[in-house]
């Protein structure tokens, strides 16, 4: 039986090279986002390189949502091998001495109580095989504050923190967790003066991270 990746946040850019990379080494991909038709068309080009996917849409700031649609995955490939979760809860700009409970909930709903639903989705029959592989993706707002991004700071920073913690206390089962802080632009292409990687060159690294097993964090630059 092969190896199954969970994408969530699964989209064109950085989730579908993520899926590409896994699927390339043989492993089924489980693509879990909002969007239905947009995961089948994701499905679609996975399937034309051949390699085996399935959609699962969910509200990823739906905790009842995402837990049922990684259930189904797992029932569907068998289990879940990889979480890899790097959602986007809309790009606010909002200033520190703004933040409100109003403009900080869609964040924390979605990047701080997504990852925690999603990883107790998977957690349990990883800890009962002793293997599995947990990727939290964040920006580098979550290391060092953008002061225009706050609220989404505070998410991805409370996610990051949690992430951290969670390695360090699943480091003698076999379940390697590890956080990692995008600091570039995704895209092959960025303003003149903006550090950018492809998300291809970006995925590349994080099945280095899942194979080496090793760092509790890794910050993606130029």
């Amino acid at each position: 039986m092969a190896s199954t990746i969970a994408v969530v946040g699964a989209g064109p850019g950085l989730g579908l090279s993520v899926a590409r990379v896994f699927g390339g080494h043989g492993f089924d991909v489980a693509l879990v986002a909002r969007n239905k038709e947009k995961l089948d068309g994701l499905v679609t080009d996975l399937a034309q390189a051949g390699i085996s996917a399935a959609a699962f849409p969910a509200d990823i700031a739906d905790p009842a949502q995402l837990t049922s649609a990684l259930q189904q995955a797992a029932e569907r490939f068998g289990r879940i091998d990889v979480l890899e979760f790097s959602p986007l809860a809309g790009l606010e700009m909002v200033q520190p001495q703004d933040v409100t409970l109003e403009n900080l909930r869609p964040q924390t709903d979605a990047l701080l109580y997504g990852a925690v639903t999603a990883a107790q989705a998977v957690l349990p029959a990883m800890r009962e095989a002793g293997s599995g592989t947990l990727l939290f993706t964040t920006g580098s707002g979550a290391i060092d504050p953008v002061p225009m991004l706050a609220s989404m700071n505070i998410a991805q920073a409370g996610a990051r923190n949690w992430a951290l913690n969670l390695h360090k206390a699943l480091a003698g089962e076999g379940v390697y967790v590890a956080s990692i802080a995008i600091g570039v632009m995704i895209g092959d292409q960025a303003p003149e003066g903006v550090p950018h990687r492809s998300a291809d060159d970006i995925a590349q690294e994080y099945w280095e991270l899942h194979t080496g097993r090793e760092k509790a964090e890794h910050v993606i630059s130029a």
